[in-house]
């Protein structure tokens, strides 16, 4: 399978690290398209690469082309893909709010998978959420899903609403994460740790978390219940984020990625 990445910026560069020990090239080197002389450079000095400075040679012939470039560029990009390409091939597109009929309708092809991916997928801890167009077989989003996994997991949903749903999830999740981290991070330095030390105890305590969540089948209420007991120093964290309405404060987060997401698809 000759697989074509269009754009090697953080989300192009994750897929395309994954990607390239995957089985499923068989005998061909992951493909790259950039325009950028410094990237090129770059890419050209990892042997588990083929780097192209023309669109035109590696896309008339590559049988899934992931476009990971910013929405913004995505016009430009079609017009000159538009008269390269061919019905058979498979479009993957990992650009935020985009949606499947207007790469269709850019391109003027039928087979497009689009993805939400986050970046977790940089260290092999990824989710990746994707539906599909009619156009796309059963065979075909199964060697797709195949590349996906490349990076963590998948998640395939029905509808590009949940594509949407997904990003106010997953995709923007991260900094939801990183956001509580680093307010954790400014109370322990407050209370006067080093920055060290208080990497450790913020870093471990979220790692150690998830552990705990994920192996085994308690909720996390099931998991807060179990820290925290009445009238002592858990309970009276939690009680404060009651008070302050925090979990309703998150949900409103959530729902603001998802209400953009759906913004920027029109």
């Amino acid at each position: 399978m000759k697989v074509l990445v269009i754009g090697a910026g953080n989300m192009g560069l994750t897929y395309s690290e994954g990607m390239s020990n995957s089985p499923f090239l068989g005998k061909h080197k992951l493909r790259i398209f950039d325009t950028d002389p410094e990237k090129i450079t770059a890419l050209k000095k990892n042997p588990k690469y083929k780097v192209y400075e023309n669109l035109e040679e590696p896309l008339k012939d590559s049988d899934v082309i992931f476009i990971a470039v910013k929405p913004y560029h995505a016009d430009d990009l079609f017009d000159k893909m538009k008269p390269l390409i061919n019905e058979e091939q498979i479009f993957v597109s990992l650009m935020a709010g985009v949606t499947i009929e207007s790469i269709q309708n850019g391109l003027g092809i039928l087979k497009v998978v689009r993805t939400m991916p986050n970046l977790p997928a940089q260290v092999g801890m990824g989710v990746t959420s994707y539906t599909e167009s009619e156009g796309v077989s059963r065979l075909e989003l199964l060697a797709v899903r195949n590349l996906l996994d490349t990076t963590g997991e998948s998640i395939h949903v029905d509808t590009e609403r949940d594509i949407d749903a997904s990003t106010g999830i997953s995709g923007s999740g991260p900094a939801y994460v990183f956001y509580f981290m680093q307010s954790m991070l400014e109370a322990a330095q407050k209370m006067g740790f080093s920055d060290h030390d208080s990497k450790v105890l913020v870093s471990n305590t979220f790692e150690g978390a998830v552990k705990l969540f994920n192996e085994s089948d308690l909720s996390p209420e099931s998991w807060m219940n179990r820290v925290a007991s009445k009238g002592g120093t858990t309970r009276a964290a939690l009680d404060s984020m009651e008070d302050n309405n925090v979990k309703e404060l998150i949900k409103e987060a959530a729902y603001a990625a998802f209400n953009r997401a759906v913004e920027l698809g029109k």
